[in-house]
């Protein structure tokens, strides 16, 4: 029988189609779902007590970052191209594997900007200000593994820009006391299940000289994941205490640390389909954190 998986899905479309789709990782949702979950955070903190979120704000939100990775992967793969053709995990990527040319791809990338804009342009002054200013982190992320080892830490400014834009969303402006610590602990998860990802690859890219938090942290990696765990669920219980979070809330902060704490001592970093499956996993981590946001609310 044939399954409702995004892959699936993909494979069912068009064959002209199908590069796009895997040039914005439509068959691999786990990214969109990290990139999605911050957002659905801080929306839902930001509902009035005793209500739902706003469920338009999360349908936007959602569309959002569809477009916004789908954005990111296009310039990831464009400025990549070359060092993923060296790489076993990416080289059947579209644009390595020459599929579509970078000049399709920029003209997609226009496409879907363009789009991203008009969900944008749905929002308060205050949050279209906001998120066009995540732009230049977008464009500028892959650069980074070619110059520090942390681009993970750049990867987690950009994708947790949502746990900011949420709540300007629903409020219209930011409650610092509540967006910082949640935007922080978000950068604190993202260095977590980054640096799992990217010890799948980290014999390639010793070879072709790419940089990442899995080279720099090497066997001492779970201590660090430790203290980022660590770090972000203290940063959770910070943004509960500053809007009056509830039992709820708190109990899924719990959840959450025990978790990434199963998470981290399974984890065998030599392993490439541990690793996949760990970072896999995290959508778990974010599902659960909402779901205490709603009934915290509630």
């Amino acid at each position: 029988p044939r399954s409702f998986s995004a892959a699936e899905l993909v494979r069912a479309a068009p064959a002209p189609l199908q590069p796009y789709l895997r040039l914005m990782r439509l068959h691999q949702p786990a990214g969109t779902w990290l990139l999605y979950l911050p957002c659905t955070w801080s929306i839902g903190l930001a509902a009035a007590p005793g209500c739902l979120p706003d469920w338009r704000m999360l349908s936007l939100f959602g569309v959002g970052a569809v477009l916004m990775r789908g954005a990111g992967c296009t310039i990831n793969d464009m400025w990549d191209r070359d060092y993923d053709r060296q790489v076993a995990r990416t080289a059947s990527r579209p644009l390595a594997a020459g599929d579509i040319s970078t000049f399709q791809s920029l003209v997609f990338l226009g496409g879907q900007l363009s789009l991203a804009l008009c969900v944008l342009l749905c929002l308060n002054y205050y949050s279209i200000i906001l998120g066009a200013a995540s732009l230049s982190l977008v464009i500028t992320y892959p650069l980074m593994k070619r110059i520090t080892y942390w681009p993970q830490l750049v990867l987690g400014l950009t994708f947790n820009w949502g746990a900011l834009l949420g709540w300007s969303a629903i409020r219209g402006s930011c409650e610092w006391s509540v967006c910082l610590p949640l935007y922080f602990a978000g950068v604190m998860w993202t260095l977590v299940y980054d640096t799992i990802y990217a010890h799948q690859d980290k014999r390639d890219d010793i070879m072709i000289g790419v940089k990442s938090t899995a080279l720099q942290f090497k066997e001492d990696t779970k201590q660090w994941l430790s203290g980022f765990s660590l770090a972000m669920l203290l940063s959770l219980c910070m943004a509960g205490v500053n809007c009056n979070q509830t039992f709820p809330y708190y109990s899924a902060v719990a959840a959450v640390g025990a978790h990434l704490a199963h998470q981290i001592y399974t984890l065998d970093i030599d392993k490439p389909e541990d690793c996949w499956k760990k970072f896999a996993s995290n959508r778990t981590v974010g599902i659960l954190l909402f779901t205490g946001i709603v009934l915290g609310n509630l």
